[in-house]
Order: structure tokens, then sequence, then C-alpha cells
């Protein structure tokens, strides 16, 4: 199925230019791993205790600018020899906290609530931890889709510019996350059969 991911590498040939340039200036990729983190947890604070709609168009901005911090360091770790075993950590976990930290403020947006929105968190984090699996069983980490996190990205960033634009939600919206939390565990099976396949079983 088609995902956002597959942009990816037209996304990354954009930034390469920049990326150099930041590590010539010393930047690790650890740093912007952390640094991304940082802003989606303090984002993601923001929206949960003051949940106005028009701070919601912050969202769509930082989802795009998270998608290429995101590139920019998995750039700096590949090209510019700053792979190591804390940044393979970071680079999951950080990803698993700060979605949820995002996810987390549309539990006070009507028509959603904490069943809805505490579904998509689980399944995502369940989703990056199936993909993360694979070099555990001789595989790539798997990145297949549908809603992958450049999807679910999209997904939220567009509720978030809607809920900003127009003050509210439209009560059909509510089914935006149950349909979400079904892609997402297609992915999984995607994923599983993707590691598998790759690792010869």
């Amino acid at each position: 199925m088609i995902s956002v991911y597959q942009l990816k590498p037209r996304f990354q040939a954009l930034l390469r230019p920049g990326v150099a340039g930041l590590a010539q200036a010393g930047v690790t990729a650890n740093a912007v791993t952390l640094l991304a983190m940082t802003i989606s947890l303090v984002l993601g604070i923001l929206l949960f205790l003051k949940p106005e709609p028009v701070l919601f168009l912050l969202l769509p901005l930082w989802m795009f600018l998270r998608m290429a911090l995101n590139a920019v360091d998995g750039m700096l770790a590949r090209e510019f020899g700053q792979k190591s075993a804390l940044g393979a950590y970071l680079n999951e976990l950080t990803d698993v906290v700060s979605d949820a930290a995002l996810y987390l403020p549309f539990v006070a947006v009507t028509p959603f609530g904490w069943g809805s929105v505490g579904a998509v968190i689980f399944i995502a984090a369940l989703s990056e931890m199936t993909g993360a699996l694979g070099p555990l069983i001789g595989a790539p980490r798997q990145y297949d889709g549908p809603m992958g996190k450049s999807d679910r990205a999209v997904l939220f960033g567009g509720l978030g510019l809607w809920l900003g634009l127009t003050g509210a939600l439209p009560e059909w919206a509510f089914w935006a996350l149950p349909g979400a939390t079904l892609l997402i565990a297609l992915n999984i099976v995607n994923r599983i059969r993707s590691g598998l396949a790759a690792a010869g079983n």
C-alpha cells in the first residue's frame, strides 16, 4: 500500500546540503533526536493543558518539522559516521514517546476521547516495536504501511489544521481514529510478514 514513507528518499535529497552543514558544525544525530522529542513533549503538554482550537494549528507545522528532523538525524547517523548503540535506542524510544505526546491532546477534542485516542497510541507503539524487532530475527528494520509514522503525522496534522481553522471537528471525524487503528493493525501484519520473508523464514 502507498505510504508517505515512500517519499522519504526525495525528502532526504532536499535536506542533504543542510545536513552536511550541520555535520560540519558539530551537530550530532543524538542531539537532533532528543531535540525533536523535547519539542514534541512541550507541544503535547501545552495542547493537553490548554486545548484551544487555534493552538492546534501548531501541530501540522511541528509534524512537518519533526519529519524533517527525523530525516536529519538518520542522515547524520548513516552518512556522517554517527551511528551508535545509544542512537539506535534513542531513535526508537523517542519516536514512541513523541507520538504519544502529540496524539494525547486529542482526548479533549470532540468527537474523540480516551478510548479512541488511547487505542491509536497503544497500537502505534506496538507497530513501531514490531518494525524494530526485524534485526532480532536477522531482517532489516521494517517500515511497511499502511498508517506508519509518517502517515499518522499527516492524519493528526490534518486534524489539527482542520480544528485550528474551523474551531471544531465534524462528528463523522470520530471514525478517523478507529479507521487508523485498523490500518495500523494491518501494518503490524505486513511488518511481520516482510520481516519473516527478509529473514528467509
